[in-house]
């Protein structure tokens, strides 16, 4: 994986892009993975690099993406999946 994307889920229900939750440089990936449609959340600070990503990893199957509805600012955001540090 490339470090100038981080993959939020993999493999998810496309309605998870519409959480205002999420920061304002999440996106929704599309592409087709063996036959199968599948959708990604991922953050990017550039497009292109998603795009990059998602090409050389899949070539022809790689559909589109899109922003999600995201609405927090990125610095703000904090992953709610990412484990909290004990104290």
């Amino acid at each position: 994986m490339s470090t100038k994307i981080t993959i939020l889920r993999e493999k998810c229900d496309p309605l998870l892009a519409k959480d205002k939750t999420l920061p304002c440089t999440a996106y929704l990936v599309e592409y087709v993975n063996e036959g199968v449609v599948e959708f990604d959340i991922v953050l990017a600070q550039k497009a292109v690099d998603i795009f990059d990503h998602y090409w050389d990893q899949y070539k022809e199957n790689f559909k589109t993406f899109s922003q999600a509805a995201g609405t927090v600012s990125p610095r703000l955001w904090e992953d709610p999946q990412k484990p909290k540090p004990k104290k």
